[in-house]
């Protein structure tokens, strides 16, 4: 694929914020097959060389968390129109699973995740970057309804991983990340008619002619 045809867009917010329902609204009002989503939580350190006590007090919201290095390579590789294997990881785990995703380039590539905006090296790869806003309290509920659900975790739970590391995290690093963003949605997936005037600006970006 020419790279010139290759659109890459990183879309940002904290945790809870919408991200996900913006992305598959994207998705969904272009062509089929014709974006590829690639998930910052895919591109957390590799941890093989600690041990259990040590991985399971890594600091996930924290930028030194990730792998940085590899996302931007692999991001630079797919803009080139090279294919990736792109690593996965496991939260039960906190390490990279030995399972790769194969990822063609398509002529929309999307990076999601809470710190996409914060990399330098990484913004400037970026054709277009969001920032999907929303109240801090939305945000809050949204996890207690997801880690109850999703990853067995007890309200209380949820509210103390929030009050410690979550809030500080988000105000420290995601939310100076705003001032990166060409667009800013509020109220996340729910505002239809902000997302719905981003996806036919993307509409209108990409190459016509594929």
């Amino acid at each position: 694929m020419d790279k010139n045809k290759i659109t890459i867009i990183g879309i940002a917010g904290g945790t809870g914020s919408g991200k996900t329902t913006v992305v598959r609204k994207i998705v969904e009002a272009l062509p089929p097959h014709f974006v590829a989503v690639v998930p910052l939580d895919s591109y957390y350190n590799d941890t093989t060389g600690m041990t259990d006590e040590e991985r399971h007090a890594i600091n996930f919201d924290h930028p030194d968390a990730f792998d940085w290095k590899l996302l931007h390579k692999q991001i630079n590789d797919l803009r080139e129109g090279k294919p990736i294997e792109q690593p996965t990881y496991s939260y039960i785990k906190c390490n990279r699973l030995p399972e790769t995703v194969h990822v063609e380039p398509k002529p929309v590539i999307i990076i999601e995740g809470i710190m996409t905006l914060l990399n330098k090296k990484l913004r400037e790869l970026m054709d277009l970057k969001i920032f999907v806003d929303c109240d801090s309290d939305e945000r809050l509920i949204r996890n207690i309804q997801r880690d109850t659900i999703d990853r067995g975790r007890t309200v209380s739970m949820v509210v103390d991983r929030y009050l410690a590391v979550l809030k500080p995290m988000h105000e420290q690093f995601i939310e100076p990340t705003k001032r990166y963003a060409d667009l800013i949605i509020p109220q996340g997936g729910e505002n239809a008619k902000g997302v719905g005037i981003l996806c036919k600006y993307i509409e209108g970006i990409i190459p016509s002619n594929e």
